[in-house]
């Protein structure tokens, strides 16, 4: 069982180890890793979901009564 494991560099295909050796695996190197990290902060990327949900939806489940002013 000392075989190794090889997988593909997310961002440029490039064979990695799978081991202590290769510091930032799955990527080959940092510029990968910040590529790939970039991709996620401009939205490039993405987890695809069933629901529409975005930050301004009201995440309240029961409407609050508006304060009233006397």
């Amino acid at each position: 069982m000392s075989e190794e494991l090889i997988v593909k560099c997310p961002t440029c295909q490039t064979e990695v180890v799978w081991n202590e050796s290769s510091p930032y695996r799955p990527f080959c190197s940092k510029r990968c890793q910040l590529i790939d990290l970039g991709e996620w902060a401009d939205e490039s990327k993405r987890i695809p979901s069933q629901s529409d949900i975005n930050d301004s939806d009201d995440w309240s489940e029961t409407p609050q009564p508006e304060p009233k002013d006397f």
